[in-house]
This record gives structure tokens, C-alpha cells and sequence, in this order.
């Protein structure tokens, strides 16, 4: 009995060792892409792509370990009948109830680490990719600019290009620059720029020996400025920039709340948020133990079949979660009822198919001459 159990604990392990790995660099491929492609952009700066890329995958984590979690039960389960081993196990005197406690010793750990991140580890991930995000928006538009590069800000109503500076005292060379406001559209060129911060806390980007070219669209008005100086507003508000505001502006978001204070709000949606939370957890316990039957298959047959059946199972499972918190967050579903409906019903098809595995029926003859009797 021991030997089975550490067996079967650490296939489990290793192949969910495997599959966790697996989805992970396919995440941060998919994350990396996205993030490289925001920083070209101007969405987000260059430095900052590592540290959004990390903290994105601690929210991702959770459904990462949950989904490799029952891969790793149905993949052990699965080869232990396509290979026959089984049959030495039956043999033996077990039975497929028997796998319940070796498959929880690997799943309730497991549970117990997706907790931990859906209740406190992925809330503080969010924050801080807020926090990351509103610093860079926070920046000036001259820290955002890059020699020999087009830069958007403010969803393109400025873009930027500049050259390298050619005097020690130039922070940018030359550079053009356009400028799309409610009334003008305006170009403007200069051979030089600096960032000038006044006692009030606001800060300018001063150009140096210039020309501005405005313009209004529709309408023949055309307007031409000459300056040896020409200041234009980057910042304005220094309460906003503080790591308070921005701490606190991080945390209205609904997926980025401590756990404790969703639960002294009383709102659909942040009832629904902690109806998320809780059920990752409970999803890996109910997906490890629903693997076992689903896993039992009929060496003789294709394996395709099962595995697409299996599949289906846990997708239905976790779009089932995502329905019920959606229809919290919309009031069509109390919280008391959706917290535990989905579980409960994933919770007695296991125990149905456990059952039906499990259940011996009698051979064909004896049915049939009971019948004629």
C-alpha cells in the first residue's frame, strides 16, 4: 500500500512539475510579446517590461497550478491503465477509491498554495502593476522619448521624434513634435529642449530655437510662431504623482483590493471578486478528485476520445465559475447560492462517476435469465 502511494505521489509531482512549467513559459511568451509590443508603443517603458511580466504571472498562477494539477492526476491515472499496471494494482486488492488519499496528499498542498495566492499574493500582484503603469503615465513626455524613435503619449496626441543632443548642456537634440488639442493641431520644430521645474511643483519642457505651426482641420486658419524659447506644461499636479495617490489609485481596482476589504464592502462586485478568489482553491480539490474517474479508461479504446471528454469537463467547470461570478457581480445570483452551487454539482458528478466505476454489474447471461424467470 505504501509503495503504491508514493507512486503514485510522486508521478503526480513530476508530471505536474512538467505541465506547470510548460504553461508557463508559453504564458510569458504570449505575456513577453504583448509587453515588448506596449513598450514599442510608448504604452509602458522598456524598463519596467520585467517587472509587469513577473507580477502578471503571480495573477496567472492560480489557474496555472489548478489546470496543471488535474492534467497531472488524468495523465498518471491514464498511462497506469493504457500500460496495464492497473491490473497488477487490482490484483492486489485496490481498488480505484484507493487513489482518493495518494491524489489528495498532492492536491491539497496544491490547494493550499492557490489560496494563498488568490487571497493575498495576486491582490498585491495587481497593485503593483497598477503602480507601475500610473508612475510611467505620471512621467514627463521628454523621459518617455527615445533618440531615433517615434514616441505617442497621451493616446497619440503627442508624438515625438528627436535626435541625439550635440552640446553637453542639451538633455534632446533636435526634435519635432505634434500636438493634437480640441481646437489646433500643431507641428513644432527646435533645435534643442530641456526640462525646467518650477517652485510650485510643475515642470516644462522648455525648446530652444524653434518654429510652431499650427493649423485648424476643416477651416483655412493657418498660424506661424518663431521663438527663441517656448515652454510647454508636462505636470502639473504633485499630490497626484505621490507614491500615496498612486497607492491608493491601485487600489480601487476590484481585482486589486486586499480580500479583507472586499469583505467589509458591501457591493455585487465585490462579492463576486471574493466568489473568485474562494473558488480557485476549491476548483483544484474538485478537478484532482474528478481526474480519477475521468482518467479509468478502457485500455482498448483510442485515447483521444477520453482525453477531449476530459478536457471539456474542466473547461465547462471553469466557465461554469466565470458565469456564476459574473451573474453576482450582476445581482442575478445571490452570493450564499453561487459561492458553492457550481462545486457542489462538480462535487456530485465525481462522486457519480466514482460510483459507476466502482459498481460491479452483473454479467450478461445471468441478467438475461433473470429476465425470463
Amino acid at each position: 500500500m505504501s509503495l503504491f502511494k508514493r507512486s503514485v505521489v510522486s508521478e503526480i509531482l513530476s508530471h505536474a512539475g512538467v505541465v506547470v512549467s510548460t504553461l508557463l513559459v508559453v504564458w510569458l511568451s504570449v505575456l513577453l510579446v504583448r509587453l515588448l509590443g506596449e513598450a514599442a508603443a510608448g504604452a509602458i517603458g522598456a524598463d519596467v517590461v520585467v517587472g509587469l511580466a513577473t507580477f502578471s504571472s503571480i495573477t496567472a498562477l492560480p489557474v496555472i497550478l489548478s489546470v496543471s494539477l488535474f492534467i497531472a492526476v488524468l495523465t498518471t491515472i491514464t498511462r497506469n491503465f493504457r500500460e496495464s499496471e492497473m491490473v497488477v494494482w487490482f490484483a492486489s486488492g485496490l481498488s480505484l477509491r484507493d487513489w482518493i488519499k495518494p491524489v489528495l496528499r498532492v492536491a491539497v498542498p496544491f490547494a493550499l498554495i492557490i489560496s494563498v495566492l488568490t487571497l493575498m499574493a495576486s491582490p498585491w500582484a495587481y497593485r503593483q502593476i497598477s503602480e507601475y503603469r500610473q508612475r510611467y503615465e505620471q512621467r514627463s513626455d521628454l523621459s518617455k522619448v527615445s533618440a531615433g524613435q517615434f514616441i505617442e503619449t497621451e493616446r497619440g496626441a503627442r508624438v515625438f521624434f528627436t535626435e541625439e543632443p550635440t552640446q553637453p548642456d542639451q538633455e534632446l537634440g533636435n526634435i519635432i513634435a505634434r500636438v493634437i488639442d480640441k481646437e489646433w493641431v500643431s507641428l513644432i520644430t527646435a533645435e534643442s529642449a530641456i526640462i525646467q521645474e518650477e517652485p510650485n511643483g510643475d515642470r516644462f519642457l522648455v525648446l530652444s530655437q524653434g518654429h510652431r505651426y499650427d493649423m485648424q482641420p476643416g477651416k483655412p486658419i493657418f498660424r506661424l510662431v518663431e521663438f527663441e524659447r517656448y515652454g510647454v506644461r508636462l505636470e502639473s499636479d504633485a499630490e497626484a504623482s505621490s507614491p500615496e495617490a498612486v497607492r491608493a489609485r491601485a487600489e480601487q481596482g476590484i481585482k486589486a483590493r486586499p480580500t479583507m476589504t472586499l469583505f467589509s464592502d458591501d457591493t455585487d462586485n465585490a462579492r463576486s471578486q471574493i466568489m473568485w478568489r474562494l473558488a480557485l482553491p476549491l476548483a483544484a480539490l474538485n478537478l484532482a478528485l474528478l481526474a480519477i474517474p475521468l482518467g479509468a479508461v478502457n485500455p482498448r479504446l483510442g485515447r483521444s476520445g477520453d482525453v477531449l471528454i476530459a478536457g471539456l469537463v474542466g473547461l465547462l467547470y471553469m466557465n461554469l465559475i466565470n458565469l456564476s461570478r459574473g451573474w453576482i457581480s450582476s445581482g442575478k445570483l445571490d452570493f450564499s447560492i453561487g459561492v458553492w452551487l457550481v462545486h457542489a454539482l462538480f462535487t456530485g458528478l465525481m462522486a457519480y462517476m466514482m460510483w459507476s466505476k466502482l459498481r460491479v454489474r452483473a454479467p450478461r447471461r445471468k441478467r438475461m435469465q433473470s429476465r425470463t424467470k
